[in-house]
């Protein structure tokens, strides 16, 4: 088959058979051994429209020595198909020593960070109890809080894991609990809503998210919860004769929101508005996990490959219903005593 002409494309728009040439992300980086012990290096490149993986086969040894995970590389290849993926068989590469834009090679949302952060104030402006507004209204006036939050990723991998995800999923949260506060009169609104702003505060300083996305020393030590709740009682304490009940009730719904101790949550949920938050957030990230991981497949026909995250195939249709059947599926693994696989950041 005749190889396309040589050309700078996207992650999106990578297509078998093309020849590419430009400057991408190395999301990571491992080395490798062939049966005959020959090394090789594995390599997941990125840019603000998806990640692919790449090889490299000749001068390992050299070219490794040219950069690390974290770095921007230039390089050149051959796009082709393994297992069903596509892959990239490098054929030269060097690092990039010029100041490029990070947005360019980190993943953004797809939605305005400020026309999202103007839709939570609102949605705050509904809280009516004095001390619990007055709580959320420290949060959103301090800018250095908001600058790091309107950027900030949700996660490392799984759900709304790009720049501006925390927002967007604080968002989604926050409009799940206005919903789920109408729809069951027992809930305590105000509480919920302020939970569900708040639970994932900490996030701005587990994650680091200057080139890369990843674990800050302070999230890899402490985590995002326990940040979380050294943020709300810095906030909590200079207000007048906040409520102590109420104080601890907040942090219960920080340290509770993850619901299950192999979840990564120091605490379970024990009142019915930390049970609530905990059953929103879990749906907001699955959604958009899930939503992306689906979208994201490259593997042809109507199922993805074996996901060890859910520990199944998942089923992405086919526009044809002629071929709906006709796909081979091959067994799934016993689900019998497996553990979720989530990345504790979800």
């Amino acid at each position: 088959m005749k190889t396309k002409e040589t050309q700078r494309i996207w992650v999106k728009d990578i297509k078998e058979n093309d020849l590419i040439e430009g400057a991408f992300l190395v999301k990571s980086k491992v080395t490798g051994q062939t049966r005959q012990g020959s090394p090789f290096l594995t390599l997941t490149l990125a840019d603000k429209t998806g990640k692919v993986d790449a090889k490299v086969w000749e001068n390992v040894e050299g070219i490794s020595s040219l950069f690390k995970e974290g770095d921007i590389v230039e390089i050149t290849g051959q796009v082709n198909t393994y297992r069903n993926q596509m892959q990239i068989q490098i054929q030269q590469l060097k690092r990039n020593e010029s100041a490029l834009d990070p947005a360019v090679f980190l993943e953004t949302t797809p939605k305005d960070t400020s026309q999202m952060l103007s839709e939570l104030k609102d949605l705050a402006a509904r809280i009516k109890n004095r001390h619990l507004r007055a709580l959320v209204d420290s949060f959103l006036a301090d800018h250095g809080f908001i600058s790091q939050f309107k950027k900030a990723p949700a996660a490392k991998v799984f759900h709304h894991s790009y720049l501006g995800g925390l927002l967007e999923h604080t968002l989604s949260v926050t409009q799940l609990a206005v919903m789920a506060a109408e729809h069951y009169p027992d809930l305590d609104g105000d509480l919920l809503l302020t939970g569900a702003i708040l639970h994932d505060i900490g996030k701005i300083d587990e994650l680091s998210f200057e080139r890369t996305i990843d674990y800050s020393d302070q999230g890899r030590l402490l985590g995002h919860i326990v940040l979380g709740v050294m943020m709300l009682e810095k906030k909590v304490n200079p207000i007048k004769d906040f409520p102590p009940e109420l104080a601890m009730r907040l942090k219960h719904l920080i340290l509770s929101h993850h619901g299950e101790f192999d979840f990564g949550s120091p605490k379970r949920p024990k009142f019915l508005e930390a049970f609530a938050l905990h059953l929103i957030d879990d749906l907001d990230a699955k959604i958009n996990g899930l939503g992306r991981l689906l979208k994201e497949d490259r593997k042809e026909g109507s199922w993805t490959s074996f996901n060890s995250l859910f520990q199944r195939y998942l089923y992405k249709g086919n526009s044809s219903a002629d071929t709906i059947g006709k796909q081979e599926v091959k067994e799934e693994p016993g689900e019998q005593g497996q553990r979720h696989l989530f990345d504790v950041d979800y």
